[in-house]
Formats: structure tokens, C-alpha cells, sequence
């Protein structure tokens, strides 16, 4: 798409340019030129060329892009799509979006900034790496941990990267497990994208979106107390709908998490600074479990 928009942008310039010139500028064939030229055509620019002496490639005089085909919302909003895009990935997108704010005699407005890497370890552009495996539908291998720290290899299809409570998960189509899995990005370790390309599996086969690659946990809804000393927590890991002040400045606070070893120890994590109010079943688990912590330092 970047160079389709680009050789528009190069003909509105110029009266004519070779397939030649063309060619050398994005370093590719004169074949791909062609192909691009008509894939223009195509979509109802009027672009023609002229074989022979002082001949090449050109639009019909008078064309002009019309902004006016869009409206200044939709405008904006192509902006900022391309802005979200840029933050993921610059190099790819940077021209277009400063061609098209030209087009458009808009501002640009720095108004996002992703950073995929981890506070903690993570692979070197794992994220990266990861999207252009799904883009090209790449099969992929790699060591796995599950929340128990059980190390598996795994070879799968991805899917998807999204992104959900606090954390980046990769989902994608297990041939180890032969389902639909979910992998937290932090537990993969030594990943490899394969020559080896897969089609698109039918919805029906994507019956799994919950499931995590540990296995599936019951949710429960949790009543926790939380200490003032944890203000900050409290607003940024939980609904403000779900939050009760009280008049000592602790908070009663209703959240849902999956029953794992990953819930106790987030609930754990607080501290002295927090209490399981209920269920019974949780707030006896964790009491275990400090006491077991506790038996390690007597």
C-alpha cells in the first residue's frame, strides 16, 4: 500500500518517470512496477503509459486527489489509524502518514506511543516476531511454562496478539494439543518461525477463546480489603465501579479472577496490606499458604 500511495505521490510530481527510474527507487523489478501500475488502474486512478522515445509513465492531465472524498472526521480518523499503526511500526508507515497529512493539510498530533517490552524479561522482539508469524501464517515452535512451571515445547499456528488484564497473551491453534490455546507472552522462551505455512482454520475450530494453556479455571468473585498504603493499586488494577471506600481509608474492592496459582499469588502480592474477605475457600487457601511461607523463615 505504502508504495501504491508513493508512485501517486511521485506522478502528481512529475509529467513522466520511467518503469526503469521507478523500479530503481523502491528496489524492485520493472514487472512489479507494471503490476503496481495496473493494481492503480485498477482502482480508478488514471494512470497511463507511453512506450517509445521520451515515453513512460504518467496521470491524465488535471488529475488531482480529491480530499473531498472523505469527510474531516473520516479524515481524522485515517490520521489516527495510521498513528496507531506507526507506534507498532514505524519504518513500514512513517511516509504514508506524512504524505497523507500533506494530502489531508493536517498537523500530525503525537498522540500515541506503544512500547512492547517487558518491565521483566521478555525475548528480543518477541512481539515482532510473533506478528510477522501470524501476517504470514507461519507455523512456530517454542518452549512454554505453564502458571505450574512446567516446561513443554509447543508447535503452533498463531492466531492472534492481544492484549488482557495487565498482560500479552499469544493465541493461536496448538498442533501439540491439537485445540485452540492461549500462551502468556512472558512464559515463551526460545521461539522459532518455521518454513513450514498453514491456511486459515474454519471459526468453527476456534471454540476455545477462554482457554488457557494451563488448562480452563472456574472464575470466582472475590471481596478483597485493601490498605491505604495500596491506594495506588487499587485505581489502577481495579473497576472504580467495584471500589468502596471506607471511613478508615481502606477499600472494599469485588473483583473476578480465575481460580490458579496466578491468583493467589497477585492476591499475595499486596502483601500486609491486604484481606480476603470471601469466599471462605479462597481466604482458607491463602491462609495456608502465608503459613506455609511463614514456616520457611522459623
Amino acid at each position: 500500500m505504502n508504495r501504491l500511495f508513493e508512485i501517486v505521490y511521485i506522478l502528481l510530481g512529475k509529467e513522466k518517470i520511467t518503469a526503469k527510474e521507478l523500479a530503481e527507487r523502491f528496489e524492485v523489478s520493472q514487472r512489479t512496477i507494471y503490476r503496481d501500475i495496473e493494481a492503480l488502474s485498477i482502482a480508478g486512478i488514471p494512470v497511463y503509459t507511453e512506450k517509445g522515445k521520451g515515453g513512460g509513465i504518467g496521470l491524465l492531465p488535471g488529475f488531482t486527489l480529491n480530499r473531498s472524498l472523505l469527510s474531516e472526521q473520516e479524515q481524522e480518523d485515517v490520521i489516527s489509524a495510521l498513528q496507531a499503526l506507526e507506534a507498532v511500526n514505524p519504518r513500514k508507515t512513517a511516509q504514508a502518514l506524512t504524505k497523507l497529512s500533506a494530502v489531508f493539510n493536517r498537523k500530525l498530533v503525537n498522540w500515541i506511543e506503544v512500547d512492547f517490552s517487558s518491565w521483566g524479561r521478555m525475548e528480543d522482539d518477541l512481539f515482532g516476531r510473533l506478528k510477522t508469524a501470524i501476517f504470514n501464517k507461519m507455523v512456530v515452535e517454542f518452549d512454554y511454562y505453564s502458571g505450574k512451571g512446567e516446561k513443554t515445547h509447543r508447535k503452533a499456528e498463531p492466531v492472534q496478539l492481544f492484549f488482557k488484564h495487565q498482560a500479552w497473551y499469544l493465541k493461536g491453534f496448538c498442533l501439540s494439543r491439537q485445540d485452540m490455546r492461549m500462551f502468556k507472552l512472558t512464559r515463551i522462551r526460545n521461539l522459532v518461525l518455521t518454513d513450514q505455512h498453514f491456511d486459515e482454520r474454519r471459526p468453527a475450530e476456534d471454540s476455545s477463546n477462554d482457554l488457557q494453556d494451563e488448562g480452563n479455571f472456574s472464575d470466582v468473585e472475590l471481596q478483597l480489603k485493601i490498605m491505604p498504603e495500596m491506594a495506588y493499586r487499587v485505581y489502577d488494577e481495579f473497576d472504580p465501579q467495584n471500589i468502596r471506600r471506607l471511613p478508615d481509608g481502606s477499600f472494599v474492592v469485588s473483583a473476578v479472577l480465575p481460580v490458579d496459582e496466578w491468583m493467589y499469588g497477585y492476591i499475595m502480592s499486596f502483601g500486609e496490606y491486604i484481606e480476603v474477605l470471601g469466599p471462605e475457600h479462597v481466604r482458607e487457601s491463602v491462609r495456608k499458604k502465608l503459613e506455609c511461607a511463614y514456616n520457611k523463615y522459623i
